[in-house]
Parts: C-alpha cells; structure tokens; sequence
C-alpha cells in the first residue's frame, strides 16, 4: 500500500514538476524578485540597490500626477473596451450560430485579426488612419476621415478602442458561439410555442444560460483592456503629450526610459493588486448569475 502510494506520487512528480519548476521560475520568482525591488532605489543596471522602503509607494500617490492620469485613461478605456469587445462578440456569435451558408467563412474572418500581433496590427492601423482615412476622405469628403485621429486626445482615445474592439471580438465570439452551441434546444421551442417574441427569449433564456462564457469573457476583456500596451505603443505612443498613455506605457517608461526600475515595479505591483481586485469582484458578480438549464 505505502509503495503504491509513493510510486503514485512520483508519477505525479514526473507529469506535474516540469510545469511546476518552470511556472515557479518564469512566474512566481520575477514576482517575488518584484515585490523586493518595489520598496529599492534602484536603475535596473548597476549592482547598487538602496533599501527605501515605502517611498515609491508615497511618492506614487503624492507626487505622480501622470501615473494616475493613465491611470484614468485606462479605466475609461477598459471600461469602453470590456462593454463594446463582449456585445460585438456575443452579437456576432450569435448572428453565425444562425444556418448561414457563408458561416464558417465569416467565422474565419472575423477570427482574424486576434491572430494578428498587436505591434503589427497597430502599425496596419497606424497606416489607415494616417493614409487609408485621409485618401478616402479626399474621395467623399467626409469630415469623419480628416479628423486628426492619431493626433489629438480625444480621436486618438477612440482610434486605440476602435483598434481593440476590432481585434479583440473575434476570439470572445468563438467563446460565445461554443456556449450558444449549448443552449437547449428544446428550452428555445418551449419558448416559442408559449409566444415568447425574440427579444424575450434573448434576454429572459440565452443570455443566462450562457453566463459561464458571459463570465469568461469579461474577465478576458478586463485583462485584456488593463494591460494594453503594444496597441498604445503603436498607435500613438502615448501622444499627444501622454494624453493617451496606458498604466502599462507609464509603467514601462518608468522602468526603462526614466531607469528608474524600484519605482517602475512599486507602479506594476500597485496596478497588480488593483486589477486583482476588479476581477475577482467581476468574477464573482457574473458567477453569482450563472443558471443551469
């Protein structure tokens, strides 16, 4: 018996302590290492790390007017980004769960673009906005594509959530398709058959039986938005004058161009703990709604 338990457990070890060893060196050490170079003064490069305590902590809440600036831009950009990233995804899964000939096709294509890197779709898009946008609108004349798109605050805000939402939908589409898949069949006629219009059955049917990809997909969405970096490096580069800066580009700026890594990491363990703590309130709201058929 004690043998068969031992030998279980080293088949266990030899399957599992691979994955373990290599999640606890790419993950949990950078981590830890994180942790202890947030409370240092130190430039990511010499060998001269000072001890300062909570000093970057203090100096990020009482003198850091950019960091909560992107701090902000990234909350409406989230908040944009999670809302319009899940309706287009769910109405698009649902309009191809329909016997459409040309499904599977338009499946496909809109399943595209999250193939794409973000770096190189940022830059495609970078050339439409500044080329594409201003030759079509020579050709109609409408004011739409003259607006200094990746040149102002506001249009530069929307161009980056255009972007998202563009290559971000096709892969919360697949998730909403696999979970429309599911619905009962026999739930839906029952449905018709007492009169209920298409609305009702949308709203009052699928949408809670399909809160467990509802769930999934939003809190894709929410890591996605908090950590958007190559689409804002690409795009705007956080101009004009950092009015379109993401925590991540704050943070990464911090980190690398300003060398000031002790700091930069007291940011990224800040803005950890904050997503953290959004999506586990996320999580547990959606799932608190899930139903059973």
């Amino acid at each position: 018996m004690r043998g068969s338990k031992l030998s279980q457990f080293g088949q266990q070890t030899f399957f599992v302590g691979p994955a373990l060893l290599f999640f606890t060196l790419i993950t949990i050490i950078p981590f830890l290492m994180g942790m202890y170079y947030s409370f240092t003064d130190w430039n990511g490069v010499s060998g001269n790390v000072s001890w300062v305590g909570a000093d970057n902590f203090t100096a990020i809440f009482t003198n850091d007017p950019d960091f909560w600036s992107s701090f902000w831009f990234t909350v409406r950009f989230t908040v944009l980004g999670v809302v319009l990233t899940n309706i287009v995804g769910f109405f698009l899964a649902y309009f191809l769960t329909k016997p459409l000939k040309t499904r599977n096709m338009l499946r496909t294509i809109f399943f595209m673009p999250n193939v794409i890197g973000g770096l190189l779709l940022g830059f495609i898009w970078q050339f439409i906005f500044i080329k594409g946008f201003a030759t079509m609108g020579d050709i109609t004349g409408w004011s739409f594509f003259n607006l200094p798109w990746l040149g102002d605050a506001t249009t530069g805000f929307w161009a980056i959530v255009m972007v998202f939402v563009w290559q971000s939908s096709g892969y919360l589409m697949v998730i909403y398709i696999a979970s429309l898949s599911n619905v009962s069949k026999e739930v839906l006629e029952a449905a018709e058959i007492d009169g209920a219009s298409r609305m009702q059955v949308l709203r009052s049917i699928i949408v809670p039986l399909i809160m467990p990809a509802v769930t999934i997909g939003l809190f894709l969405a929410i890591s996605w938005s908090f950590k958007m970096f190559d689409l804002n490096l690409s795009l705007t580069k956080g101009g004009p004058f950092k009015s379109t800066e993401s925590v991540a580009m704050n943070i990464y700026n911090e980190a690398f161009l300003n060398n000031r890594y002790g700091l930069g990491t007291a940011k990224a363990l800040l803005f950890f703990l904050i997503v953290a703590i959004i999506t586990v309130i996320q999580v547990r709201v959606t799932k608190s709604k899930e139903v059973e058929a």
